[in-house]
């Protein structure tokens, strides 16, 4: 007999959380309540399109145990708790957090897009974000909720398990989740969300203005700022580059020539990630001096510099 009612979701082939949660979504879901430890946006830029339809979306998060929650020691037991942490303490890692996680986020049309829906449903009402700050929160609950008037013989179904709400978490990380849709569990679920819920703060704002003011989703970000960061992602390698002192490899007497110490230390680049480099400009730039001080800056020992001429035959 061949089962195919799924209920644990891997994000193996054909059991991932990503496409179960976009068929649920779009199907008379009227409310979406989440509660993780760890939010990221990237787990809504792959979501918001499955979610257009849904009529409240909320949103639960934890925080991060090892960096953002308080340790204090009990003397009379030794026991190590963790102490509750304040709003603002709690909202300013949020914040950094945020900020972090746009630095490495993928500046794409589609990203730039799923941010600026996630902003307007944050406005408008239809995402609503708290933080609960009394104690870690270490769970990820997904509840989903149907429409009564358009599905009255389902309440709707609650999903748990290892998966945040994030792109890993949900398409590429190997998890365990399991979906349960008896009402009992779902009400059960649905009610501890409440009761954690209601001691929520409130962290819309927080969000809006990292994304808004911290991030490269600015609106103030300047032609001149533009300018700058063209120059770094052209030039970034040899920037972060660890460049060698080449000026030492030119005997006494002969100019220092800043363009030729800088095609040295590109071509030095591109022989270590391609084992291979053209050196060619017009007569007179210095081509011999700059091959002269790539070929004298590598080992002697271990490299062998081969010369072979080009001979030119004129009729």
């Amino acid at each position: 007999m061949i089962h195919t009612d799924i209920k644990f979701f891997t994000n193996e082939p054909e059991k991932d959380l990503y496409s179960r949660f976009a068929a649920i979504l779009k199907s008379n879901t009227q409310f979406f309540d989440i509660l993780v430890g760890y939010f990221r946006a990237s787990g809504f830029f792959r979501m918001y399109q499955s979610l257009e339809s849904v009529e409240k979306i909320r949103v639960l998060v934890g925080l991060n145990v090892d960096k953002f929650t308080v340790k204090i020691i009990d003397r009379a037991t030794n026991e190590i708790k963790v102490a509750a942490v304040s709003a603002a303490d709690g909202k300013e890692a949020v914040a950094e957090e945020i900020e972090k996680e746009f630095e490495a986020a993928t500046s794409s049309a589609e990203v730039e897009k799923g941010v600026r829906i996630f902003i307007e449903w944050l406005k408008s009402g239809k995402l609503e974000m708290r933080m609960y700050t009394e104690a870690p929160i270490h769970a990820k609950v997904y509840i989903m909720r149907k429409d009564p008037e358009k599905v009255p013989d389902s309440f709707g179904s609650v999903i748990t398990g290892s998966s945040n709400f994030s792109e890993a978490g949900l398409v590429n990380n190997l998890e365990f989740n399991v979906e349960l849709k008896d009402y009992g569990d779902v009400k059960f679920a649905l009610d501890k969300f409440e009761e954690l819920w209601a001691k929520g703060e409130d962290i819309r704002e927080t969000y809006i203005e990292a994304i808004e003011q911290k991030t490269w989703m600015r609106d103030d970000i300047t032609p001149y700022q533009l300018y700058l960061k063209t120059l770094y992602e052209f030039f970034k390698e040899e920037i972060n580059a660890d460049k060698e002192n080449f000026e030492t490899l030119l005997p006494d007497g002969y100019m220092r020539l800043q363009y030729q110490i800088d095609a040295v230390t590109q071509a030095r680049q591109k022989l270590d990630a391609y084992n291979g480099v053209f050196i060619s400009d017009v007569v007179g730039l210095g081509k011999t001096y700059i091959c002269a001080m790539l070929a004298n800056s590598f080992n002697r020992s271990t490299y062998k510099l081969i010369v072979c001429p080009l001979l030119s035959h004129f009729s």
